[in-house]
């Protein structure tokens, strides 16, 4: 059955077909789930509450544009609903941003690392880092999803940089210690 088809028998509520759907994205947006999550039980639950979003939403698929492009974007979306009510940001002056960037050294530092401690950021930075650096999602773009404001958003993205590039030389530090 083509996707067309699978897509089509999903708006019928066809479980079979749902099934299918979920199984051939299911890793793709349980990573996505993973990026937008404290840990691996809050992806799971990100991930069941999108496939229920897919689903319900599915007649709205009109087939123009990627449906793995919609899928996804309604992953990110529910994953970031649960943060957007919370208040988890700080409001800045743009003025006070300063830009950090991070140098990964790919043979130091590994992906399953680098996982660990952008699921550590705190929520308003690792949102914000996520959907800039990862999802490539312009500042503006952000701050509507998130209903900040664009300087929110580039400050977030800033510290958790630094944070980031604080762990990562830290990481460095206590592996080169190690190997002496």
């Amino acid at each position: 059955m083509s996707l067309e088809q699978l897509i089509e028998q999903c708006k019928k509520n066809d479980a079979q077909a749902q099934s299918q759907i979920y199984k051939l994205y299911a890793s793709k947006l349980f990573s996505i789930c993973l990026k937008y999550s404290r840990n691996y039980a809050e992806a799971e639950d990100n991930l069941q509450n999108a496939y229920i979003t897919i689903f319900k939403k599915i007649d709205q698929f009109k087939n123009k544009g990627s449906f793995e492009g919609w899928i996804k974007r309604i992953t990110i979306n529910t994953a970031l609903q649960r943060y957007r009510s919370a208040g988890v940001y700080d409001i800045v002056n743009e003025d006070q941003i300063e830009d950090v960037s991070v140098e990964i050294d790919e043979e130091t530092v590994s992906l399953d690392f680098l996982l660990k401690i952008i699921q550590e950021l705190p929520d308003r930075y690792r949102l914000v880092f996520n959907l800039y650096a990862l999802d490539d999602f312009s500042h503006k773009e952000i701050a509507k999803m998130l209903d900040i404001s664009v300087g929110t958003s580039k400050s977030n993205l800033a510290r958790g940089r630094m944070i980031l590039k604080d762990k990562i030389e830290q990481y460095k530090v206590n592996t080169n210690s190690q190997s002496l």
